[in-house]
């Protein structure tokens, strides 16, 4: 067993409760159309490899959290990429390639474009998109996977394993200065003015719904999964927020299969990366200010997504934001079984959720805001495992290799 000395934490978890949170509007709706989820769910259960992420039941973790089960929904090992963004990235670039071909008279299933056919005409097209990580490394997989070319935007700040883990499926590397966000601009403008095809996680301002939403309709499987592994619905879920994509996707769905009786939806940023709570606070998109760059790289964005904003508006009860600090520490302490549960591989960012939670441990007066207690059966999103190795051993002390966490999918 490592030596797991605990630092001083200063758990400063702060609350934006959500007044407009209720059934989803017209707007909002209208994105979680039924037929597109199960046009996602159908085709990425079709993958080579796919299989569910595993639920894993953390009782030391619920006692030190006081409540009755906290579970972990394990995204570290979807597919090889280790993490959600494999359903989303991955997904929107069939779409893509399956309507340039449809547009010249050919139809394609998956099986096809993996199995070669139609290369001479997908392999002429590029798809683009900026990336903290872990999208880009989906859409580079999912480029791969189909046959075409990838070209992928990566902001100063983003860690040298992680763009080499994106370059190994064969996409082009485009490392700019700035942040995310100027780095999501950089990838609309450039696939304008060349011709490429952007498939963003976010309109990047471009107005352009289409693939955000294709990217979204992917991850939407995980609620179908969810549903089927938990013997009984949690009453909370913890959802890593970002741009909203994947917060939006999993309390969006529940919404629509749960209806009034879904869980307590709570989204967790950053403090200085926290666009979906100022957003929540002022009842419209509002952007972080200043370096919204944090230990949880793949939540430091500063602009919410446009086509989430409507579902984070009416499906997500309360936004939460926490220190860089807490999350290493939670990183540190699940990889080392600190509460007395088998050692997890959790990244900085899929590790938000249990962190947040853990910090609220000893604030009376936030818990009873979130209806958390003795009773509550709360499910935490983890994201990602570690997707950025280098960095998850030294916080850690731990080689991830050491630790059984193989991807499910090949």
């Amino acid at each position: 067993m490592h030596a797991d000395p605990r630092t001083d934490i200063r758990p400063d978890v702060r609350h934006v409760p959500n007044p407009l949170a209720g059934p989803l509007r017209p707007d909002a709706a209208a994105l979680l159309a039924e037929a597109d989820h199960r046009d996602a769910a159908r085709e990425i259960a079709s993958w080579p490899g796919y299989a569910p992420t595993p639920v894993v039941d953390q009782p030391g973790l619920a006692r030190a959290c006081g409540v009755a089960a906290m579970r972990y929904k394990d995204e570290g090992r979807r597919f090889a990429l280790g993490s959600f963004k494999a359903l989303g990235g991955a997904y929107a670039v069939l779409r893509v390639l399956q309507e340039k071909l449809a547009a010249k008279g050919l139809q394609a299933t998956a099986p096809d474009l993996i199995a070669g056919r139609h290369r001479d005409v997908v392999a002429g097209e590029t798809v683009v998109c900026a990336t903290d990580g872990n999208h880009g490394r989906s859409v580079a997989w999912g480029a791969r996977l189909f046959g075409c070319a990838a070209r992928i935007y990566i902001h100063e700040h983003v860690s040298g394993d992680r763009e080499a883990a994106i370059a190994a499926y064969g996409a082009t590397m485009v490392r700019l200065p700035g942040d995310y966000d100027a780095s999501v601009r950089a990838a609309a403008a450039d696939a304008a003015r060349h011709g490429w095809t952007l498939v963003a996680d976010t309109d990047a301002g471009g107005g352009s719904d289409r693939v955000p939403r294709l990217v979204m309709q992917g991850y939407t499987l995980i609620v179908a999964e969810l549903v089927a592994q938990m013997p009984e619905p949690p009453t909370h879920v913890v959802i890593p927020a970002g741009v909203g994509g994947l917060a939006a996707a999993v309390a969006g769905r529940w919404a629509v299969v749960g209806g009034t009786a879904r869980p307590r939806m709570i989204v967790v940023e950053p403090h200085v990366a926290d666009c979906v709570a100022r957003s929540i606070a002022a009842g419209a998109p509002t952007a972080a200010t200043g370096d919204v760059n944090s230990f949880m790289a793949c939540l430091s964005a500063g602009e919410v997504s446009p086509v989430a904003w409507p579902i984070l508006r009416d499906a997500v009860d309360d936004a939460l934001t926490i220190p860089d600090e807490l999350a290493a520490d939670t990183m540190r302490g699940l990889a080392r079984g600190r509460w007395g549960d088998a050692p997890l591989v959790s990244g900085e960012s899929g590790c938000a959720a249990a962190a947040a939670i853990l910090g609220l441990a000893g604030n009376a007066a936030l818990r009873a805001a979130l209806g958390l207690g003795p009773a509550s059966r709360v499910l935490t999103i983890g994201s990602e495992g570690a997707t950025a190795p280098d960095l998850w051993r030294a916080v850690t002390g731990i080689d991830p290799a050491t630790l059984d966490q193989a991807p499910t999918g090949a």
